[in-house]
């Protein structure tokens, strides 16, 4: 019956230069339920919600509202509509306080001026009846992600919308605050709020939703009731083939030490205690070391500084960073990528890609003044291009319009993989690795996985840094947990489990030694 759906969108075709984004797609939203839009990146799953939420247009097809035609030309008609969306990387004024940020545009006036008063008012009352704690006079700069979440969602409610789009929340959540967001979710659509929720992750799927549709490649596969559905058929149906969950690695053959940190600090930018203090420790040739913890434990710190991307901190006397038996202490960031340093950064947007640059520029970054493309002060584009293409092929990146395509443009496990592309293709002995599936699909996470463990099996020693336990499990030879700035336990794998590791994790336990010679 259509008087059961909200929002329906009926055969939906979405173009682009040389891509047919959305291929004559039909989705239909019933009042009330959370509905998973499930697909590979590159997909078209955003530009479908996009297109919604009315940033795009369609070329081709209907959106109706309660039965009824509507026409969607920009996000005021959406938000008209009652409909709104949380987009995958926050639309947030940095500058701005959550209070300001939430009421933008829709500011409530009195005597001609901002009635902050009232405003304050209602964001409290939404933020205690759906459980989303903010503090209205903290700026965004200042808050956790997990908190600008927040300010996303409160935005849509502030708004009163009732059609809620949410666009891969959870890619850069913490395993406490996804747990956080399924309950918030779940209480939204038990309110009446009828959800549409784009993810790759299964099990977040199977947790919380009533009904999965499944794209691939821009074309609708079907619809599944979630209560019957499987990780396994739901994989098959994303990416047309089964999928391995298990990573599949040999035991690791330890080799020389190639990152040694020796009582390394680095400053916060929130607070005056250090982000991370004193830490030391040493990677392997051959061997994958993951640091565990909960996020905004000095994990991002600590690659700042080991990467050059902050300088050490606290006393420097004894502190050095050791790279394949050179001091890179206080080298710069491109003396250590030609010490053999690579690096897969945690925000591909400000520390990995420059967007605005067509993507084969971004995969010769932190190549462009070799000898293969430069010559006498000119870059050698017929190099680059055909260097590019030959690693766009070989890492399944998906563009419009191949190597000339403008990184922007690309959906973001995309970017993640022309940045793993670069990384992994040049040559280096370490590896940094820093939520390296984040945002990917489970094909394209399975790729990913091997490829790391590949890097390992030639004699790399990789660094991983992951806030999915399943993935520091499953990928690591030895894992290191930070609490507050310090590494406060050590452990095998395979002789540990998740219990024992939040209990380190969450600072109730410390110091746990691994038990074996490495």
């Amino acid at each position: 019956m259509a008087d059961d759906y909200i929002i329906e969108m009926l055969h939906i075709t979405k173009r682009f230069p040389g891509i047919i984004a959305n291929d004559d797609v039909t989705i239909q939203l019933k009042k009330g339920e959370i509905m998973a839009l499930l697909g590979e990146n590159g997909a078209g799953k955003s530009t479908l919600m996009s297109v919604l939420f009315g940033l795009y247009q369609a070329e081709e097809g209907e959106i109706r509202k309660n039965g009824k035609p509507v026409k969607i030309m920009n996000p005021n008609d959406a938000t008209a509509l009652g409909i709104g969306m949380v987009h995958q990387h926050f639309k947030l004024v940095e500058v701005f306080t959550v209070l300001d940020n939430i009421i933008l545009g829709t500011e409530p006036l009195k005597h001609g001026f901002v009635d902050r008063a009232k405003a304050r008012k209602k964001i409290l009352e939404l933020s205690e009846r759906y459980g989303l704690a903010v503090d209205p006079d903290a700026k965004i700069e200042d808050i956790t992600v997990g908190m600008q979440q927040r300010v996303e969602i409160l935005k849509m409610l502030y708004r009163e919308n009732e059609i809620l789009i949410f666009d891969e929340p959870t890619a850069v959540l913490t395993p406490q605050e996804i747990t956080e967001l399924l309950h918030i979710m779940k209480n939204l659509a038990a309110e009446g709020k009828s959800i549409l929720f784009i993810t790759h992750k299964l099990n977040e799927i199977l947790a919380v939703a009533d009904r999965c549709a499944v794209l691939r490649k821009g074309k609708y596969i079907g619809t599944v009731d979630v209560a019957n559905a499987t990780k396994e058929g739901l994989s098959r149906m994303m990416v047309g083939h089964d999928v391995s969950f298990a990573v599949d690695k040999k035991p690791a053959k330890i080799g020389e030490t190639v990152l040694d940190v020796q009582h390394l600090s680095v400053a916060s930018k929130i607070h005056a205690k250090l982000a991370v203090n004193d830490v030391s420790f040493k990677v392997h040739a051959g061997e994958i070391v993951a640091i565990a913890g909960i996020d905004g434990n000095g994990q991002s710190e600590l690659i700042f500084g080991i990467s050059g991307l902050e300088p050490p901190a606290g006393d420097l006397k004894n502190t050095k960073i050791i790279l394949a038996g050179q001091d890179v202490t206080n080298k710069s960031i491109r003396e250590r990528s030609i010490c053999g340093m690579s690096h897969i950064p945690e925000d591909r947007h400000k520390h990995g890609l420059i967007l605005d640059y067509q993507l084969d520029k971004d995969i010769v970054l932190q190549r462009y003044w070799q000898p293969d493309f430069e010559k006498k002060g000119f870059i050698l584009k017929k190099n680059v291009t055909e260097y590019a293409d030959r690693l766009i092929e070989q890492f399944d990146v998906r563009s419009s319009q191949g190597s000339k395509t403008i990184a922007r443009s690309m959906s973001g496990g995309n970017q993640q993989k022309a940045i793993i592309a670069r990384e992994l293709d040049k040559k280096h002995c370490f590896l940094i690795a820093v939520q390296p599936t984040r945002g990917l699909d489970v094909g394209a996470i399975e790729y990913i996985h091997k490829q790391i463990v590949a890097d390992r099996d030639k004699g790399a020693g990789v660094l991983l840094v992951s806030y999915e336990l399943d993935e520091v499990m499953n990928l690591s030879d030895r894992i290191l947990v930070m609490y507050e700035g310090e590494i406060v336990g050590e452990f095998d794998p395979k002789r540990t489990n998740f219990e024992e590791l939040g209990l380190y994790m969450a600072g109730a336990k410390r110091y746990g030694k691994m038990k074996t010679g490495v």
